[in-house]
């Protein structure tokens, strides 16, 4: 049995399959497995709650995985360790996100791109063919992750105490979701993956967006994305595609479009879940 593995911050996809590809068991969701939010113990125990991945664990041979959180030595050793804990009869492999999102949208093995991953984080990376470059060290979800699931859920808490959203958006936006300030401040101060709870708030946009205040909202944050991480490539997108990856991602093609025209780059495609293109990737090179 081989697992392939997603894991963003806030939930983790895991197929079964076999040499072939084929699926053995039902898709299975789990929290996500941010080894930059959870510890190894966590991590673990996140894992042997969900029983289909418990009962056949012994089963195992190979387990594929990518991770928000999982760029740095540390971070790959960290769930490396709390796989190979459960996994005892596989091979393991953990590699960041990015690469997920690069196998899942490039359109050829070779192919050259910058790839970039909207969703409850965000990243972006040049892909050469054979070696991914990354010219921005993450720094999480506090410093970073502009145009991100928890970017969005952030600015529209600060607009609504603020009192920078429209009237009628401001009415939905709290008939929507409980904007209590102690609870906000206990989710965001008190509970673990914070970053998390402020991405829920980023769906409102989407259930939204004939709001001018919206379309403006998710535009200026794909604008500030593309100036702080995808202009670090400006050389490379003379030449190559911008891929995207992620939910934000996916619900925001037409914003990203319009961006990508008035500031020079070329889009690529679009995959909302990177984890059905591992697949095929990972079967094939067993073979």
């Amino acid at each position: 049995m081989i697992l392939i593995v997603d894991s963003g911050s806030t939930k983790c996809d895991w197929i079964a399959v076999d040499e072939k590809g084929n699926q053995l068991l039902e898709k299975i969701r789990t929290k996500g497995l941010n080894p930059e939010i959870l510890t190894e113990k966590k991590l673990k125990k996140t894992i042997k709650k969900n029983s289909d991945l418990k009962n056949n664990r012994l089963d195992v041979t190979h387990v594929f995985f990518y991770g928000a959180g999982c760029g740095t030595d540390r971070g790959k050793e960290i769930v490396s360790t709390a796989l190979k804990d459960i996994f005892i009869n596989a091979f393991i492999k953990v590699e960041e996100d990015t690469m997920a999102a690069v196998y899942a949208t490039i359109n050829h093995d070779k192919e050259a791109a910058v790839v970039c991953i909207l969703g409850t984080g965000s990243n972006c990376s040049y892909y050469d063919g054979k070696i991914l470059h990354q010219r921005v060290q993450s720094l999480g979800y506090i410093l970073m992750d502009d145009a991100a699931g928890n970017y969005y859920g952030k600015q529209l808490i600060r607009d609504y105490y603020f009192n920078s959203m429209p009237t009628d958006i401001k009415v939905a936006f709290s008939t929507k979701y409980n904007l209590d300030a102690d609870y906000i401040k206990y989710n965001v101060y008190k509970q673990p993956n914070p970053n998390a709870y402020l991405a829920n708030f980023a769906e409102f946009m989407f259930l939204n967006k004939e709001s001018e205040y919206i379309r403006k909202l998710i535009k200026d944050g794909i604008v500030l994305f593309v100036k702080n991480y995808i202009m670090q490539y400006k050389e490379e997108l003379k030449t190559v595609p911008v891929h995207f990856a992620g939910s934000i991602a996916y619900f925001s093609q037409e914003e990203i479009k319009q961006v990508a025209q008035e500031m020079g780059f070329n889009v690529g495609n679009f995959e909302r879940r990177p984890i059905e293109g591992l697949v095929s990737f990972h079967t094939k090179s067993l073979k």
